[in-house]
């Protein structure tokens, strides 16, 4: 009897939706493996119908969870659960990925210590390696190529390497570093002055080991498809300079939606194929148990992903023996239904150009004082602003110096947050596409200084941490950060007013100024607004966001009324224009709800879109339900009678 032929699997490119499966294998002696079996990984596939399943082979703890001969084994392996793995997957034309841990190896710097990078102290790290020394060629690459080869696996996602990437003070990377620098003494603050280029020098040196690996493994298995966790991503913003063949991004379990609005965003222009792995359960840090999130939790997670042309994975818990928790895949069946769904109307769909938010990654990497670790608040301001333009139903980009190459006058309007130190010509790249008609924000007294001339004011000492209150539009709120006091200057004029008490009695300090500068405009605001925003957000702050928009920015693409919590991104699919329209509702940023199982339903709303030309028919996906629309003043009015978690609008224009 011949042999049937198995399914051609995917490639990451064609991929969309996948599942992963973690287990971080511990110390611990508990079979692992014995109760994964073929019939429950194919009941998997077919509940899910993914397109890749994702299984870790190796954890931050470095214990490999099937029998390696070139890593370190789990103590508690008693089968090899990854060939079950693989032989499912394959009979069934379904790509297997593995997830191993980098840079970050517990038991590769137990077992080798002169593996581990050196702390300021002159100690050696016991959890994280050096990227200068041998472990990439004595432990990473030789177990990357025993998956490749033992499993024939298709890829491999090297999981958390620039997260965990620290300073180095080895005596032979010192060395190097002072004949380079001629630094007598290394930097172990960012407040020395030796700080930024001692911190570039270590950057730099893990893009020599992540392209050193990738290279290598293209070399041996030219068909692996590979990536590294987090790189070219929100945590190291700039050009993709390894050969990965694509990017992916973990988003946090606790405030999942506000950090997909951000790490997506920031992966739209990377030009890789791109998604993000969601945490399918929530837990709190002071407690062993983890809650898993209803469906209508990750629905909404996912459709934030999914408006912005990218894949989805979700990543749920194994137990302690190799199995899985069955009725968790019921809840990742209805999540992936959800996503198939909508998958012809978003999946690669190109972003129509509204705002640019921008990320300096000069400004960010000089914050430190970690080299590709946002977890100092470096990205507050401008997750703030993004959630803020969002809740004005604003479709925002964020772009970083590269992006805006060459199309600084695709965007109405440039947003740049509390950003202190910009690329080197960007801020004449700005002010250039200002002069020529565009339309620049500039927030923050630090980066306002930086445009000061243009902006037609003189500042009056520096900016001072102070609590102060921003009255707007008759109404007043404390806004406790970073403000700076400004004289303005000939045609600037002032917008918005600071004062010390709750009350709007005497002059007042300028908040924002906006002037006309060439055929463009410019504003700025002489407070950390951002910032605010990212920790204590109030509505006179947003009317004073909006009001400073409208004017900047007054005929967006599209306008929706009234006031309701929606995220709006404008793409086009088909060669159609397509309007994505999330629901924001829920306690998704409540850090007192773990889980929530319901998202209210949004509508009626009216959604204003301008176009060219009249639309032949406006309908919407998925469902293809037809919306009766007039057309007038350049623009088709629809009114959406419910939205539940995500619609798409379609204006078909016709040939």
């Amino acid at each position: 009897m011949p042999a049937r032929r198995r399914k051609k699997r995917p490639r990451r490119k064609d991929r969309f939706l996948g599942i992963h499966f973690a287990f971080d294998a511990e110390a611990e002696r508990a079979p692992i493996g014995t109760n994964l079996t073929r019939p429950m990984v194919r009941s998997i596939i077919k509940a899910v119908r993914p397109d890749y399943v994702q299984c870790d082979a190796k954890g931050p703890a470095g214990l490999s969870l099937y029998p390696t001969d070139a890593g370190n084994r789990a103590p508690g392996l008693a089968r090899d659960p990854l060939r079950i793995w693989r032989d499912v997957t394959a009979a069934r034309g379904v790509a297997l990925y593995v997830c191993a841990a980098g840079v970050e190896d517990h038991e590769a710097v137990r077992r080798h210590t002169s593996w581990a990078r050196v702390r300021p102290d002159g100690k050696r790290d016991r959890k994280h390696t050096s990227v200068f020394g041998p472990y990439v060629d004595e432990l990473l690459l030789p177990q990357l190529k025993e998956l490749a080869d033992r499993y024939a696996v298709d890829g491999a996602w090297v999981d958390g390497e620039c997260l965990a990437v620290e300073p180095d003070y080895a005596a032979d990377v010192c060395r190097v570093f002072r004949k380079k620098t001629g630094a007598r003494r290394l930097p172990t603050r960012p407040t020395h002055k030796h700080w930024p280029a001692f911190a570039a020098f270590c950057r730099e040196a893990f893009r020599r080991y992540l392209r050193h690996w990738v290279d290598e493994m293209h070399v041996h298995a030219p068909a692996l498809q590979v990536a590294s966790g987090g790189a070219f991503a929100h945590p190291m913003p700039e050009p993709v300079t390894a050969d990965v063949d694509f990017l992916t991004a973990d988003v946090p379990p606790v405030d999942s939606v506000n950090a997909a609005r951000l790490a997506g965003r920031c992966l739209l222009h990377q030009g890789k194929p791109w998604d993000l792995r969601l945490a399918g359960c929530r837990r709190r840090p002071d407690r062993p148990c983890a809650s898993t999130k209803p469906a209508e939790q990750l629905k909404q997670e996912a459709a934030v992903v999914l408006t912005l042309g990218g894949g989805v994975a979700v990543s749920f818990p194994q137990k302690r023996d190799g199995s899985i928790y069955g009725w968790q895949m019921d809840v990742m069946a209805e999540v992936a239904r959800f996503c198939r769904r909508r998958q012809p109307y978003c999946y690669r769909a190109e972003p129509v150009p509204q705002i640019a938010l921008l990320y300096s990654g000069r400004s960010y990497y000089g914050q430190g004082p970690n080299l590709m670790r946002p977890g100092s608040g470096q990205l507050d301001p401008m997750q703030g602003l993004l959630r803020a333009l969002l809740g004005l139903h604003y479709a925002v980009e964020v772009t970083m110096p590269h992006h805006l190459a060459g199309r600084f006058d695709a965007y109405p309007l440039i947003v740049v947050p509390e950003w202190s130190d910009l690329e080197p010509d960007l801020r004449e790249a700005l002010l250039d596409y200002v002069e020529g008609g565009g339309n620049l924000l500039v927030v923050g007294p630090a980066a306002a200084r930086t445009f000061g001339a243009a902006l037609g004011v003189t500042f009056k000492g520096d900016g001072e941490d102070r609590g102060q209150y921003l009255a707007f539009d008759g109404h007043l709120a404390a806004i406790d950060t970073v403000s700076a006091t400004v004289r303005i200057k000939g045609s600037a004029r002032p917008v918005g007013r600071l004062y010390d008490d709750n009350e709007a009695k005497g002059d007042g300090r300028p908040a924002a100024s906006v002037i006309e500068y060439g055929e463009g405009r410019i504003a700025a605001t002489y407070l950390n607004l951002g910032e605010r925003f990212a920790h204590a957000a109030t509505g006179v702050a947003r009317r004073f966001l909006g009001a400073l928009v409208r004017e900047l920015f007054p005929n967006p693409i599209v306008e929706i009324a009234p006031d309701v919590p929606v995220d709006v991104v404008v793409a086009r699919t088909g060669g159609q224009l397509a309007v994505n329209l999330v629901n924001m509702c829920g306690p998704h940023a409540d850090p007192t709800v773990e889980t929530f199982d319901r998202v209210p339903p949004l509508g009626p709303m009216k959604v204003r879109v301008r176009t060219d030309r009249r639309p032949e028919r406006v309908y919407l996906q998925p469902g293809t339900r037809h919306l009766p629309f007039h057309f007038r003043e350049g623009a088709a009015e629809v009114e959406l009678p419910r939205l539940d978690i995500h619609e798409v609008i379609f204006l078909e224009q016709g040939s």
